[in-house]
């Protein structure tokens, strides 16, 4: 916003995306309300954005939600709920880039799409196997659409952040965990460092501890996967 961008918002709580507005100013940020878990209502809603602001050239998937299941304890594990994560964090962006898509092929000039995935989908946590797994979906899935897209002026782009210090490990959904709020790097350092790597035009940013996780094997693994 402060490069005079100007952004539309969206998320479940109308009460957040009014403070939003508020802070910034309508001239600075557009807020639209919708629960993207809605998967059929996703394509009247990416209608209903495009339509509303035809000059959009960036879409930002960045919704995700943490549970923590115990398998060994099958009795505790609710399937509506594992059913609900894994929608909130890969079915959704699945159907949200196949509803943008069409309108990002048709301009003239360069668009992007970017992702936020997490280093569990690269080091998978045995607290979370279900968003673990969620987020290694979503990271293939990125990898595959990049190189689907390749040749195109669509730029493919994943943000991969470590712990951050946010309402995910929110102590309400995973009781187990105690100031869940204050875990990881802080969420202004973390904002940073991912902003800087998207000004240099990075198709892939690892953030904070996840780059080391990155360079251990990632690197080498996608080489392979370049070489199929």
């Amino acid at each position: 916003m402060e490069d005079g961008s100007h952004v539309i918002a969206s998320g479940r709580r109308k009460e957040n995306l009014e403070e939003l507005v508020h802070k910034y100013g309508h001239d600075k940020v557009s807020a639209v309300q919708f629960d993207i878990t809605i998967l059929n209502g996703i394509p009247a809603f990416a209608s209903t954005v495009t339509t509303m602001h035809p000059d959009l050239d960036c879409v930002f998937l960045n919704s995700g939600i943490q549970r923590g299941f115990n398998f060994a304890k099958p009795e505790t594990v609710n399937m509506d709920v594992v059913g609900e994560e894994f929608t909130t964090n890969y079915l959704s962006y699945l159907a949200l880039t196949k509803a943008f898509l069409p309108f990002l092929q048709a301009k003239n000039t360069e668009s992007s799409l970017i992702y936020t995935s997490s280093a569990l989908a690269l080091i998978p946590s045995p607290i979370c196997p279900n968003y673990s797994a969620s987020k290694a979906a979503l990271h293939h899935f990125i990898l595959c659409l990049r190189r689907q897209l390749q040749g195109s002026q669509i730029k493919v782009v994943e943000i991969i952040p470590p712990a951050v210090q946010t309402e995910l490990h929110d102590e309400k959904h995973q009781p187990d965990i105690k100031n869940g709020h204050l875990i990881g790097m802080p969420l202004d350092e973390f904002t940073d460092e991912a902003y800087r790597g998207l000004i240099e035009g990075l198709d892939q940013i690892p953030v904070g501890m996840s780059k080391k996780i990155f360079d251990a094997f990632e690197t080498k693994r996608q080489e392979i996967f370049n070489s199929f």
